[in-house]
């Protein structure tokens, strides 16, 4: 439980500093953690709060992406805001280098190749890098190692 609490000392630190983007992004994220566990009937574990932060994270970047699309720069920068203060709450992230080496060696102990394999070498390296590396990118390098 140390995240959420780190969460609700950072919200009231945000409170007094009247960092309203931090604040609004936290209480968002605090909500999500209270709507699940109404729904589980339980506290949540700190690694169910790192995948709610990532999904959070994920539909950031998708919104980013969709406001420059529609030429929106200045919510564009406001997702791009929220993101980055939701980011402080992953774990360190993994480097290029080392996702990309630790790829090639599953794909070397799985003998995998071709696009058939990329089921299993993403069902062994996913949850070794939860939280640490963005799906989309273990998931383009898995591919291109693969040859896809």
């Amino acid at each position: 439980m140390i995240l959420k609490e780190k969460l609700l000392s950072d919200m009231k630190g945000a409170m007094k500093s009247r960092d309203s983007i931090r604040l609004n992004t936290i209480r968002i994220v605090k909500s999500e953690i209270k709507n699940q566990e109404i729904n589980l009937r339980r506290e949540l574990e700190d690694e169910e709060i790192i995948t709610l932060i990532s999904s959070q994270i994920k539909k950031r970047r998708e919104a980013a992406a969709l406001f420059q699309k529609g030429n929106r720069p200045e919510l564009m920068q406001q997702e791009l805001d929220e993101l980055g203060v939701l980011e402080d709450y992953l774990p360190e992230q993994v480097s290029h280098e080392e996702l990309q080496k630790r790829v090639e060696e599953i794909i070397n102990d799985l003998a995998a190749q071709g696009p058939k394999d990329m089921g299993k070498v993403m069902k062994v390296i996913v949850p070794e890098f939860k939280g640490k590396a963005d799906n989309s990118v273990i998931k383009e390098m898995v591919a291109n190692s693969l040859g896809i």
